[in-house]
């Protein structure tokens, strides 16, 4: 009776490991039957709805973009990096199969590239770009039962993007994408953007840039009188200037602030005037140039050019006053010459406590007389001076920050180079 059951037993296994070979060499079998009866005498050559006999056979291709990440947006080269996944769906109705497996869509493998046809598309504004290939080539395509293609591929290029940078580094800028056909024309394809062309991934970070506002459009081109698809999109990006302010702004207004220092100083700390003037000029220039280092050659003037020059030459000035202020001084040294061994003092120092006195008077003849400078002693000119720059440069300096700041924030306007 045992050996009765587990004969049974063992025949039932044997006949349901049968059944389950069989069954899965008849879905195998069908699967290449449906493929070969799908691909039998399917030719790429011709475009699809090419021999249907109707009056519209213009393949319409919907697009769709996933943006992975956008990077690198360099304003010297005038060009950005993304990495986009670029998606396509059309409609070939020789590629239509009936749902007897259940089946919502065929996944092809990548060898069927060499066998479907594809729209001829090419990015317009390419510097260079590649195809993913690790550790598989990032491709995909999708066959459905009403015929309809789905295409994907991951895509990570340079594009090109033509910078206006008179408001630098306040700007706004327009960076293109755009797609074209090359050799069919739009009586055979047609591209259009699909409901939601653009889709950004969740992580996706703007080092130096914030991501506004994402408008696709049509830009269909024509040559030699023949019509050409294109279809773009237009990122628009404005620049986080925070960095610019904290790295070169603030120390710029620090330098100028430090070589106000010249008008506070004595009359004869001729060297320490000098140092810092010279100092002050030479780490203006440094920065200046720092400045530009990444920028274009460009011909026509930025915003930051214009605060780098203001700076320098109110830098520049403060040199200068303390050139003429000196010139003032030697030119009392040489009208009062002195003894100065016999009263144990230098020349210039005498000189000094000498003119002190003069200063005193001819400065109060200097306020009754309606500021009549000729009263003035040179070194009681030359103190004058130091006393008139300590309150114009300061207030010319605030005047002008005031000016830029709201000029270049919220009233200057140009058109954004497209």
């Amino acid at each position: 009776m045992a050996l009765t059951v587990h004969s049974v037993f063992t025949s039932f296994l044997i006949t349901c490991t049968i059944i389950s070979v069989c069954r899965g060499q008849t879905q195998n079998e069908t699967m290449s039957t449906l493929l070969g009866r799908i691909f039998d005498g399917y030719d790429k050559k011709i475009p699809p709805n090419q021999n249907t006999g109707d009056v519209d056979t213009q393949v319409k291709v919907h697009v769709e973009m996933f943006i992975k990440s956008m990077f690198s947006i360099s304003e010297m080269n005038m060009d950005y990096s993304m990495s986009l996944f670029l998606r396509e769906r059309w409609i070939d109705d020789r590629l239509k199969f009936d749902t007897s497996l259940n089946l919502t869509r065929l996944v092809l493998d990548l060898s069927f590239f060499e066998t479907l046809w594809l729209p001829d598309m090419f990015i317009l504004n390419e510097k260079e770009s590649d195809f993913h290939e690790v550790m598989v080539p990032n491709k995909l395509l999708h066959i459905y039962p009403d015929g309809t293609v789905q295409l994907s591929a991951r895509v990570t290029g340079t594009f090109s993007c033509i910078m206006q940078l008179k408001r630098y580094p306040f700007d706004r800028q327009s960076c293109n994408f755009e797609v074209e056909t090359y050799g069919q024309t739009t009586d055979i394809v047609k591209f259009f953007w699909s409901e939601n062309p653009v889709v950004l991934a969740k992580d996706i970070q703007f080092p130096q840039f914030s991501l506004t506002e994402i408008t696709p459009y049509d830009c269909e081109k024509s040559y030699f009188g023949i019509a050409f698809t294109c279809i773009g999109v237009q990122f628009e990006l404005e620049r986080n200037f925070e960095y610019h302010v904290v790295q070169i702004y603030i120390p710029s207004m620090l330098t100028v602030l430090l070589s106000w220092v010249n008008f506070w100083l004595d009359l004869d700390a001729t060297p320490a005037r000098i140092s810092l003037g010279l100092l002050t000029v030479l780490t203006m220039t440094t920065q200046s140039a720092s400045a530009r280092s990444n920028l274009p050659r460009v011909s026509y003037i930025k915003a930051i050019d214009v605060y780098m020059a203001a700076c320098i030459t109110f830098v520049f000035l403060s040199l200068i006053e303390f050139a003429y202020v000196n010139v003032l001084v030697r030119v009392e040294t040489r009208r009062n010459p002195s003894d100065g061994k016999a009263n144990g003092k230098s020349s210039h120092g005498k000189i000094h406590q000498t003119t002190h006195d003069n200063y005193t008077l001819d400065r109060h003849i200097f306020l009754f007389t309606c500021f009549k400078v000729q009263h003035l002693s040179y070194i009681g000119r030359a103190r004058l001076v130091d006393k008139v720059s300590r309150v114009i440069f300061p207030v010319v300096f605030l005047f002008f920050n005031i000016t830029y700041w709201v000029y270049y924030m919220y009233l200057y306007t140009s058109d954004v180079v497209v």
